[in-house]
C-alpha cells in the first residue's frame, strides 16, 4: 500500500513539474490592450507578447492561460502603436556640442520616439559610437539611422559636409558614404552645381543607395525626381515643381538674375493646380517620398514676435546648442517688414500644399528638423507638434500617424523589419494613455515606451532631466 501511495505521489510530482514546463515563458507581455493598426486605423483589443526584442505573439486577451514573464503590463484602458520616428533630426555642432548632443537622445525615448533619421551634420564618428551604445543598452536613445556627413559644393554652409565639383567627386563621395556605411545619401543645395547634383543622385541610384535633400533651384523638380531622389527635404522644392513657371524661373537662377528667396512670391503666384497635379502624379509614381517640416516652419516664421524665454526645454537643452539658435533669431529680428510677412505668407501657403499633397496620396514624412542652429526647435517634443501641425493643416490623424514610422520604415526599407505592430516585427512600441486618432495631441499622454526589451517610464527620464513640466501632457 505504501509503495503505491509513493507511485502515486511521484506521478503527481512529474505532472505538475511536466504542466510548469509546458508554461510560455516571456520577456514582456502586454495585456489587454487596444491595438491601433497603422495601417488601417481599426482597434483590437489585443495581448502582445514580447521576447529578445520581437514581438512573438498577438492573440486575443488571455487566450494564452499558461503565459508567464517578470514584465506584465496591464494595458486596460490604454492603445498601442508603433514607436514614432522622427524623419528628420540634426546630431551636429562640432566637438564641443558632442555631450550635449548626446544629452539629446533620452529626450526621443521620453517622447515615445523609438527611431530617428539623422539627416546630415558633423559628429558621425560620435552618432555611430552613440548607435552601439544604444543597441547594448548602455545609453538611453532612439534607433538611429543616419547620412553622415552632407553632400555639397566648394565652400559648404554646414561644417563636415563633403565637397563635390567634380565628376570623381562624386564617385568618392559615394564611395565615402558606402564605407560608413551611411543609412542614406543627403545633399544639400547651398553651393553644389546642377551638373553635380543630378550625377549624385544617378549614381547613388545605380548603387542602390537610398536619396534624400535639398534642391538647387538650377534643377528642376521632375529633373531630380526622375534621377532617383528618394524624398524631398521641405517645401520650397516642391512649390517649385507645381509653378507654371517653372522652367523660365530655374534658368533665371542659373542666369543669376534671380535669387532662392526671391523667386518665392513668384513661384506662389505662378503655382497652377493643373501643373501641381501632375507633379504630384509623378511624385506618386516614382514613389517618392516629401518631408514637409512644418512646425519649423511655424517657429521660424514667427521668430520676430513670439517670447520664448519661457519655454520648459531651455531648461533642459544645453547652452552651447542655445546658443547656435542665436544666427536665426538675429535675422528675423533685423528682416524688413516685407521680409517678416513674406515669411509668413510662405509658411500659410506650405499648410494648403501639405494638405495637397496628403489628398493626393504622396507619401509624407513627419520630421522636425530638431537640433543645433534650429531655433527653439526642440528635440522630442517638435515631432508631437509636427503631427499635430498636420492635423491643423487638414490632415486626418491616422493619415498624420502613418507618416511617422509607417512611412519612415517604408522610406528606409526597414518595413520588413519594424513600422506596425506584427508578428515578427521589432518591439519598439509606445503605449498611450488615451486615443490618437480621436485627438492628435493623444500621442503625447504616454505611458510606457518600449525599445527592443527595454520598458521606459516617461517620468523617470524626466526626474532625470530635473525638468518634469518639460514632459507634461499639456505641454
Amino acid at each position: 500500500m505504501k509503495k503505491v501511495l509513493l507511485l502515486f505521489c511521484l506521478i503527481i510530482i512529474f505532472s505538475c513539474a511536466k504542466k510548469e514546463k509546458l508554461k510560455a515563458q516571456f520577456d514582456i507581455i502586454i495585456s489587454n490592450i487596444n491595438l491601433i493598426d497603422i495601417k488601417d486605423g481599426s482597434i483590437t483589443n489585443k495581448t502582445i507578447y514580447i521576447n529578445k526584442g520581437k514581438i512573438v505573439d498577438i492573440r486575443i486577451k488571455d487566450s494564452l492561460i499558461n503565459a508567464i514573464s517578470e514584465n506584465n503590463i496591464d494595458g486596460t484602458g490604454k492603445y498601442v502603436l508603433p514607436g514614432f520616428w522622427d524623419n528628420h533630426i540634426h546630431l551636429r555642432g562640432g566637438d564641443s556640442l558632442i555631450k550635449e548632443n548626446r544629452n539629446l537622445l533620452p529626450l526621443f525615448i521620453a517622447n515615445g520616439i523609438t527611431t530617428v533619421r539623422d539627416a546630415g551634420g558633423d559628429l558621425t564618428t560620435q552618432v555611430l559610437q552613440w548607435r552601439k551604445e544604444i543597441k547594448q543598452n548602455s545609453l538611453i536613445g532612439p534607433t538611429i539611422y543616419t547620412s553622415g556627413p552632407k553632400l555639397d559644393g566648394n565652400k559648404a554652409t554646414w561644417a563636415g559636409s563633403l565637397v563635390v565639383e567634380s565628376p570623381e567627386d562624386v564617385t568618392k563621395a559615394l564611395d565615402s558614404l558606402q564605407k560608413i556605411p551611411s543609412d542614406f545619401v543627403k545633399i544639400y543645395d547651398s553651393r553644389i552645381s546642377r551638373e553635380n547634383y543630378l550625377a549624385i543622385l544617378r549614381d547613388a541610384d545605380k548603387r542602390g543607395m537610398i536619396s534624400s535633400g535639398h534642391m538647387p533651384f538650377t534643377v528642376e523638380l521632375n529633373e531630380a525626381v526622375t534621377s532617383g531622389i528618394g524624398a524631398i527635404e521641405h517645401l520650397y522644392y516642391i512649390l517649385k515643381g507645381c509653378s507654371s513657371k517653372e522652367s523660365d524661373i530655374t534658368q533665371a537662377i542659373i542666369n543669376k538674375e534671380l535669387s532662392f528667396w526671391n523667386a518665392m512670391s513668384d513661384l506662389i503666384l505662378s503655382y497652377e493646380d493643373s501643373t501641381a497635379q501632375r507633379t504630384f502624379k509623378l511624385l506618386k509614381e516614382k514613389n517618392t517620398f516629401v518631408v514637409p517640416t512644418l512646425h519649423i516652419g511655424d517657429i521660424l516664421s514667427h521668430l520676430d514676435e513670439t517670447d520664448h524665454t519661457n519655454d520648459p526645454y531651455l531648461k533642459i537643452i544645453g547652452k552651447g546648442i542655445i546658443k547656435t539658435y542665436d544666427g536665426r533669431i538675429q535675422r528675423a529680428l533685423n528682416a524688413s517688414e516685407e521680409a517678416k510677412k513674406s515669411r509668413k505668407e510662405l509658411n500659410t501657403f506650405f499648410k494648403k500644399l501639405t494638405k495637397s499633397l496628403s489628398n493626393a496620396n504622396v507619401k509624407l514624412l513627419a520630421g522636425s528638423d530638431s537640433g543645433a542652429y534650429n531655433s527653439y526647435t526642440y528635440s522630442g517634443i517638435s515631432l508631437h507638434k509636427e503631427l499635430e501641425a498636420m492635423v491643423a493643416a487638414g490632415i486626418d490623424p491616422l493619415k498624420a500617424l502613418q507618416t511617422s514610422s509607417y512611412n519612415g520604415a517604408m522610406y528606409l526599407k526597414k518595413d520588413g523589419q519594424t513600422g506596425t505592430v506584427e508578428i515578427d516585427k521589432n518591439s519598439d512600441l509606445v503605449i498611450l494613455n488615451s486615443n490618437p486618432l480621436q485627438e492628435i495631441r493623444n500621442t503625447r499622454d504616454i505611458y510606457r515606451v518600449i525599445k527592443g526589451n527595454q520598458i521606459y517610464d516617461p517620468t523617470t527620464i524626466a526626474k532625470q532631466y530635473n525638468c518634469t513640466d518639460c514632459f507634461t501632457y499639456k505641454n
